[in-house]
């Protein structure tokens, strides 16, 4: 039984009114659900409590090995549960409504972008090795106590997880229910002009613990147009996805061309340029993200035709 409903039955049509009223800051009584930015931001606020709460009780109660398997675990399924949580009871609209997916198409398109993530890393690792700025130093380091290959699977399961998280919280929910909100106000193009530069400050701050001057930002605003860019043109997130989830990947555990994140490594590197260059958040590796970002867009105008706004980044859809 929705709310409207209960309301109407036990409240006089007066009353009813009044507190209709008082609610409508934080409730559309026409769609029966929250107003667009609190669609947008409970989802990140809900999962960041659930994760800091449940890693911290993991951590003070259990020693390794337990203790990274269970946080996976936990992670994996919080994650999970966030993305199910937030479409279905805040949104109140199917999964796919955010451009999640799993026929054949979708998956092709997520390969697609794996396979651009990686090229544009190969490519920042032949730069740094050509220039002398990385110097190679082996392969398969870095595992610690676990076999090499079962160390990988559990890296790339969590940055999978991380990553889909991320796309389907700040580019599904966060940026179509801030387009959808602003929709009913201004130009739709502007709608979406808005949805997307709030979303990718959003991303870039999440981020901010990485960045240790503020001009680093640029790098994580450039990623997040990018991935932006991607879904408002295509009205799904299986390329963003797949980007993503192989960016990061590639970049650190094949590569090993990632600081911030510690983890297995097939190609071992030694990053010895100036950071300005070769630091995570450097020149080359902005050179490289927004070269993806334009084999991104050259791969959606050879399948689809000419670049145009999606109609699914501003329609509320309840199937």
């Amino acid at each position: 039984m929705s709310l409207q409903s209960t309301i109407a039955r036990i409240l006089t049509p007066s009353l009813r009114e009044r507190i209709l009223q008082l609610l409508w800051p934080v409730w559309n009584t026409d769609h029966h659900r929250l107003r667009a930015p609190l669609r947008a931001l409970l989802p990140v606020v809900l999962t960041f409590l659930l994760l800091a709460f449940l890693q911290t009780a993991i951590q003070a109660r259990f020693a390794h090995p337990v203790r990274e398997l269970l946080e996976l675990t936990a992670i994996a399924g919080i994650l999970t549960g966030a993305v199910i949580l937030s479409a279905r009871v805040i949104d109140r609209r199917p999964v796919s409504g955010f451009g999640l997916s799993s026929d054949r198409e979708w998956w092709h398109s997520v390969a697609v972008g794996g396979l651009v993530a990686t090229a544009i890393n190969a490519g920042a690792l032949v730069v740094c090795l050509a220039t002398g700025w990385a110097t190679f130093d082996g392969v398969l380091h870095g595992s610690g106590e676990l076999p090499f290959v079962p160390a990988m699977v559990i890296v790339f399961v969590y940055i999978a997880f991380a990553a889909t998280w991320e796309e389907f919280i700040i580019r599904g929910a966060m940026l179509t229910n801030l387009a959808e909100g602003a929709a009913g106000f201004v130009p739709r193009w502007i709608a979406i002009g808005l949805a997307v530069t709030i979303s990718t400050l959003v991303f870039a701050f999440l981020h901010g613990a990485k960045v240790t001057h503020v001009s680093q930002y640029g790098y994580y605003l450039i990623a997040g147009l990018i991935l932006s860019g991607v879904y408002v043109l295509t009205g799904e997130l299986a390329l963003s996805i797949g980007f993503h989830v192989f960016y990061n990947f590639t970049q650190s555990a094949i590569f090993g061309l990632g600081h911030s994140q510690q983890t297995p490594e097939l190609l071992a590197v030694d990053i010895v340029g100036p950071s300005r260059w070769v630091g995570e958040e450097g020149l080359v590796f902005v050179g490289f993200a927004i070269l993806g970002g334009l084999l991104l867009l050259a791969y959606i105008r050879w399948r689809d035709g000419p670049l145009e706004l999606n109609d699914r980044i501003t329609t509320y859809n309840t199937r």
